[in-house]
């Protein structure tokens, strides 16, 4: 059995994020095997606010070089939360 922060891993926060989420739009790193309803369903338990929309996305991993040698950044998915008209904002995004 999954625990809801086994499916959410970490917010994304960056410039764009940081401007959705005046709309009510937040984003997180979720599980590589999470799915819509158990994304929307960890969102809804850990933060209690009412989830109207997910939207997940995958990332690849990008060709990073160190010296003469290449490797690869980790590949992950991530997840775009859309929160209802009526719902309490996520307060952990108040504060950045």
């Amino acid at each position: 059995m999954r625990t809801p922060y086994d499916v959410i891993l970490k917010p994304v926060i960056t410039e764009r994020s940081m401007a959705d989420a005046q709309n009510k739009k937040y984003t997180f790193n979720v599980a590589v095997d999470a799915n819509k309803t158990e994304v929307k369903s960890a969102v809804e338990q850990i933060f209690d606010v009412d989830v109207k929309n997910v939207n997940i996305m995958n990332v690849r991993g990008k060709k990073k070089r160190v010296g003469r040698s290449m490797g690869m950044t980790a590949a992950g998915k991530k997840a775009v939360v859309t929160l209802t008209e009526d719902s309490k904002e996520i307060e952990f995004f108040q504060g950045l």
